[in-house]
């Protein structure tokens, strides 16, 4: 996207395909924990459990977003063979990818924070 002066200037056919990569990404990261679960894991591997405390989900909610978030090569899930098992959860280099998208997520959402508090 070309901008000037702080405005985007896009012809009809860049438009479209920057709308078709919006409705892309949206779909793959859609849902409300998707992107806490992936600056949560991005930070440090961690177990089922120690995610749940770092994250207010539901045991049955946090299994389903971290099988989508598998699928889709955010995360990876490494099983140890102990007794019982251990499932650690990390991030992929490909996870790595959305780290700009994430400080740009904090960055907005500090500015809508302060917006909405007037704080």
């Amino acid at each position: 996207m070309k901008t000037i002066e702080e405005k985007a200037v896009q012809d009809p056919e860049e438009c479209a395909r920057s709308l078709s990569n919006v409705i892309d990404a949206m779909f793959v990261l859609n849902g409300r924990w998707k992107l806490a679960l992936i600056l949560c894991i991005s930070q440090s591997s961690k177990r089922f459990s120690e995610i749940q405390k770092e994250i207010p989900i539901s045991p049955k909610v946090l299994a389903n977003e971290l099988k989508h978030l598998e699928l889709n090569n955010f995360i990876k899930r490494n099983v140890f063979p102990t007794t019982p098992v251990t499932i650690i959860y990390e991030a992929t280099e490909y996870c790595q990818t959305l780290k700009n998208v994430l400080c740009e997520l904090d960055a907005w959402g500090k500015l809508h924070r302060k917006v909405i508090t007037g704080k």
